[in-house]
Parts: C-alpha cells; sequence; structure tokens
C-alpha cells in the first residue's frame, strides 16, 4: 500500500510543485509535475491517485482566474448567535455560489467582530451580487452583510507543504504586482470547452492525457480543446493546474496540514493600497492577499491578506513581521486585525451563467 500521508518524502517532493506551481494550462500537467518534482511520472500519477482516494487530497482540478469570469466577493455576516449553525449549513449545502464557509473570531471584541460567518462569493456577470446577498439573508435570518468585491489581487496560491519550512518575514526581492480584476465576456463555445476543463478529476482520470476525455465531453476535437484552453490561460481565464489537499479536516490517520486559518485586516490610506497590498503580499507565508474595501464597519480596512499554520504562535509572529515591515516601508496602518477560521467548509464557486438561471428561478420560487 503506498503512503498516503502529504507528510511523507515522496508526497512532500510532489505536492511541493502539484499544490500551486504549474500556473496555466498545461497538455500533460502530470508529466510537468514529474519533470519539476523529480519523481518518476508513473509514481506521481500513483501517489496523486492514492492520496485522492484516502482523502488527503480533496481534489484535483484545473482553477479559474473567476474573479474575471463572474462578479466575485468576501461577504460577511451578522447572523444571530441561535442561527449560525443553520445559516452556515445552508450557505454550503444549498448555495452552489457559496464557496469557502467559514465561522470566524477575534481574540478581542473589536470592530466587525459581530461578524462571525464569512463567506466567499461568485456570481456570473450580469446577475447581482447585492440581490444574491439579499436572498441568502432572508434564508438563513442573517441581520446584515458586508459585500467586499477584490478590487486587486496581489497572492493567490495555496502551496501548504511548500509554506511549512518558511521562517516570519521570508519574502519576495521586490514587492508583488497587482493583477487588475477585469470583466472577460465568453461565447457559448467557449463555456462549454471551460466547463469541461474545471471540472474535478475523477480516480480513473489520473491518467497520462487527461483531457482527451474531457475534449469529447465537450464535443471538440482535442487540438481545438487545446487551442482555446490555451488562449484562456493566454487571457489570464485560468490559473493554474493544482492538487488541493484536505487543510480543514484531520487525515484517516489524525494528520492535519494546518491547524490555524488566520485572516489578517490591515486599513492603509486611501491612495495607497496599491502600494501596501505590494508590500504584503510579497510575504512568502500568505496564501491570500486582495485589495478589498471593508467599510466604516470594519475601521476601514482595505488590505486583507490569508495565512495558514499549524503554530498560533508562529502565525502571529508572521503578522508582527509583516508589520515590521510596513513600517519601515513608510506605510501608515491606521488599524489591523487578526480574524482566526474556526469551522469551515470548501467547494469550488459555481460560475456558469445558465446554472445561475436555473437555480435563482428554483430559490426564488
Amino acid at each position: 500500500m503506498l503512503p498516503v500521508e502529504h507528510s511523507d518524502p515522496i508526497n512532500a517532493k510532489i505536492l511541493t510543485i502539484s499544490e500551486d506551481k504549474i500556473e496555466g494550462f498545461v497538455r500533460e500537467p502530470f508529466e510537468e509535475i514529474a519533470r519539476r518534482s523529480g519523481v518518476d511520472v508513473d509514481l506521481v500519477m500513483a501517489r496523486i491517485l492514492a492520496m485522492l482516494r484516502a482523502g488527503t487530497i480533496r481534489r484535483v482540478r484545473q482553477t479559474l482566474l473567476a474573479t474575471n469570469l463572474a462578479d466575485g466577493a468576501l461577504v460577511a455576516w451578522k447572523v444571530p448567535e441561535k442561527n449560525i449553525d443553520t445559516a452556515f449549513d445552508w450557505m454550503f449545502q444549498c448555495d452552489p455560489f457559496s464557496g469557502h464557509v467559514v465561522l470566524r473570531s477575534t481574540d478581542t471584541v473589536t470592530a466587525g467582530s459581530d461578524y462571525k460567518l464569512w463567506t466567499t462569493l461568485k456570481v456570473p456577470h450580469r446577475f447581482s451580487l447585492q440581490r444574491h446577498c439579499e436572498l441568502l439573508a432572508r434564508k438563513t435570518g442573517a441581520e446584515r452583510f458586508r459585500i467586499m468585491p477584490a478590487k486587486g489581487i496581489f497572492t493567490l496560491g495555496v502551496g501548504h507543504v511548500r509554506r511549512k519550512t518558511i521562517e516570519p518575514g521570508m519574502k519576495a526581492g521586490e514587492p508583488a504586482k497587482m493583477i487588475p480584476v477585469h470583466v472577460v465576456d465568453l461565447g457559448e463555445h467557449e463555456w462549454e470547452i471551460l466547463l469541461a476543463l474545471k471540472r474535478e478529476f475523477a480516480p480513473e482520470e489520473i491518467r497520462p492525457s487527461p483531457w482527451r476525455k474531457r475534449a469529447e465531453e465537450a464535443g471538440v476535437p482535442i487540438e481545438e480543446f487545446f487551442r482555446v484552453a490555451e488562449d484562456f490561460s493566454a487571457r489570464k481565464i485560468i490559473g493554474r493546474f493544482s492538487t488541493f489537499l484536505e487543510h480543514v479536516k484531520p487525515s484517516r490517520a489524525g494528520v492535519r496540514v494546518t491547524r490555524f486559518n488566520a485572516l489578517f485586516h490591515w486599513a492603509v490610506p486611501a491612495g495607497r493600497e496599491i502600494e501596501a497590498g505590494g508590500e504584503v503580499g510579497r510575504h512568502h507565508i500568505l496564501t491570500h492577499c486582495y485589495w478589498r474595501e471593508a467599510g466604516p464597519e470594519f475601521k476601514n480596512v482595505n488590505i486583507m491578506a490569508v495565512a495558514h499554520g499549524t503554530d498560533r504562535t508562529l502565525l502571529l509572529e508572521h503578522k508582527a513581521a509583516i508589520d515590521r515591515h510596513l513600517q519601515a516601508s513608510g506605510i501608515p496602518v491606521s488599524y489591523t486585525n487578526v480574524f482566526w477560521g474556526g469551522r469551515s467548509d470548501i467547494k469550488p464557486s459555481e460560475i456558469a451563467p445558465q446554472v445561475y438561471r436555473e437555480w435563482l428561478a428554483q430559490a426564488e420560487g
């Protein structure tokens, strides 16, 4: 039986690459993981398959830069305590457009600490985030919500295994460049290929030439599938080919990839968001870093970042190192805080317009 824990040395070599280093579209993703990890391709596929079946890897898929394909936001919800668990369940189980669903808390009562339920949300272009949130509020009993679209992205990648060895203050040699959020419209033919491209891999698809059956599913020759997928990559519509670790729940053997999920908040002066995001986003520990406007409920926070780890104190040391770097860079911070993740569940957000129309008709019916 093959080892299935993420800490196994061969698995760790594979995951260091496969979590977030295969950018864009690759015709033979498992061969590319093998080439970059130094592990034989047959063993790469066998180990990924074993980890997927064991639940160590929760999904294998081509990710999308969905902020360009759908209107997206981080949403904080103020829900009465008695409704919080049922609201969580409804968001995760009944709304395919809500992805990450997390209960968060702060160490002290502070701005926004009564917003305990946090979700990521995407709705296809030409539909309304506001209307969608109003519907969810009615369904869950939420009293208020704050919609925080991304105005810019500085860091977006997972790499939990790779980040285990990062020390506080480790950062890139230059600031992170902001990826602006812009709208991309697709035709019907492109959507057919995109839907086939983004679907999670079943265990039997962990094999050479994995895209051939996806091309058949989309009803196009393989070369046409490649052409459109590579065009998506050039247009920044797709992100990376990735194996996503189960980092929320322990493995069958009780091993955890991470224990703590920290959402860092900073409020910097208006007009300096790009500079501040670049300085925050260059720190290697971060899996996400965005410019989002949180508003007065959160003391006008405008830079947010996420870090994961197994040691809460170490995560706070990473945060302190970023704080010191902002100060040394001459960027004033009027407010900062940490929102800690508790109960959480994750699924890819649906973004297909036709799926949204059908869901909305049923939800409002």
